[in-house]
Parts: C-alpha cells; structure tokens; sequence
C-alpha cells in the first residue's frame, strides 16, 4: 500500500529549500518558518486557504518562496538551539494563521515519546486525509539520518511493503524515503515529533 501526497513543486523540485534563502540566519537556521511556509502552499493549493499565501499559488517561484519565509520569519525566527519543540512551533504558526484570519485550521503535536505503534498509525491518518505533517528529528543515534538531525522538514507520503513502513521525507529540494521505525527511535531521550493538522470541529485524522 502506498499513498503519496499532490505535493507542490518550485522550479522542478519538490517544496522549497532552505539554500534559496538571501537571508543569512534563515539560510542556516529557517527550517521551521520554512514548515510553515510549505504547509500554507500545499493547504491554500489543495484545501482553499488562498489567504495563508500572500503571493501567485498558480505561479510558484523561488522569489516568493523567499518573500513569503521573510515574512514567516518574526513568528519561527531562528534561535540559538532553534526551534526544538513542538509547542514553539505550535505557538508561532498558530499567531501567522491568527493574523491572517484563519480561525478553522487547528494544529496538535504529537511528541517523540509517544509508541511508535501510535505515530505509523498518525502518519498513515494524516496523509490519507490529504494533511502533510512537519517532522522535527532532533539528536539520532544512527548515521544514516544525519540529514534530518536537529531540523524540521515535510512528510508527504507513506508505503507498506511486507510489514515494513516508510515515509516519504522532504526537504531542501528533494525527497528521500526513509524507515519510519528507524526515524523514530533516534536513541535519546530529548526527542522531536509530528504536527498535525485538521479542520476544527473535526476529529483529528
């Protein structure tokens, strides 16, 4: 089984990157003001939130793509140590969707602690509904996920293959599938987690 999101796309590559940034601190320090960035393109593309992007959404470039983190930037503004819990997320994205009169979209973190059992079973939820999920990996224990250490990026999809779950990671441009059991057991006990999104009044997919 596999299901993958209608992702959006910036001059031939998948979702923005952090390397098109003109400003020093969101070109090393932006990702989750850049969550929040690909979060609002795909929910104003393929859920009718126009007023969440301010620019072209039939025209997407990468001079918007940076405008429009510019403006991100004051509620995920990058920190020494970053943003490195969901609640901060939370709280900023929360205050940009506040601002711009979106009262409808409710958002929930799902934390690192929680069984993995719980978070396949989130994952699978939330991309089936149609909802990407930011993904915060703070510290992990094996090499093979030193891209996402201490850093926020997009999941768009999941497959089953023979028992085995994977999820379909964005970032920088590209896309890789990764082991999600492997993903989530980073191996410390400082851990990040899953935002997840729907629309109020609803349950949460």
């Amino acid at each position: 089984m596999k299901k993958e999101l209608d992702y959006f796309s910036i001059d031939g590559v998948q979702g923005g990157s952090q390397d098109w940034m003109s400003n020093f601190l969101m070109k090393f320090g932006g990702c989750a003001a850049l969550a929040a960035c690909d979060t609002c393109i795909y929910l104003a593309a393929k859920h009718g939130w126009k007023q969440i992007y301010p620019y072209n959404i039939a025209h997407l470039c990468r001079e918007d793509y940076d405008r429009f983190a510019m403006k991100m930037k004051p509620y995920l503004r990058p920190r020494i140590g970053g943003v490195d819990r969901l609640s901060l997320y939370i709280e900023g994205f929360q205050r940009y969707l506040a601002d711009a009169g979106v009262t409808d979209l409710c958002i929930e973190g799902l934390e690192g602690q929680t069984p993995y059992e719980k978070a396949e079973e989130a994952v699978e939820a939330q991309i089936q509904a149609g909802w990407p999920i930011p993904c915060l990996t703070l510290k992990h224990k094996e090499p093979a996920y030193d891209d996402y250490v201490w850093h926020w990026y997009m999941l768009t999809g999941y497959k089953k293959e023979a028992g085995h779950f994977s999820v379909k990671a964005v970032t920088y441009g590209g896309a890789r599938w990764l082991d999600f059991h492997g993903l989530w057991d980073t191996g410390y006990e400082k851990k990040g987690g899953l935002i997840l999104y729907r629309v109020a009044g609803a349950k949460m997919a």
